[in-house]
């Protein structure tokens, strides 16, 4: 349903602490440490995952599951994740994505 990174990135997404989430989700805030705290996917009662994910999509947070596309426009942010549980190496960059080649951080202003 949801996983505790999931949570973590998207209190970070909204810049919103744990007691802000903890009052938007109308749950209390060691719950929301609980949930947090737990490795992978976060293991509790179904009302109160259901009433977190409902703060953070009401709030405009998109939970995309693992090899699900995303259904919505907008920036955002995903895990992506190898076989080997290590970093991809280069892949494609939004530092790489001009159309005439140059970087992102190249680019004058």
């Amino acid at each position: 349903m949801i996983t505790s990174q999931q949570m973590r990135a998207a209190r970070a997404l909204l810049g919103i602490d744990q007691r802000q989430l903890a009052e938007l989700a109308g749950l209390s805030m060691p719950t929301i440490q609980r949930m947090e705290a737990s490795g992978g996917q976060v293991r509790g009662v179904v009302d109160t995952l259901v009433k977190v994910i409902r703060a953070l999509e009401s709030n405009g947070i998109e939970l995309i599951g693992e090899n699900a596309p995303s259904e919505a426009v907008g920036r955002g942010v995903r895990l992506r994740d190898t076989s080997s549980g290590k970093s991809a190496g280069r892949a494609n960059s939004i530092l790489f994505d001009r159309a005439d080649g140059t970087r992102f951080d190249e680019q004058r202003i």
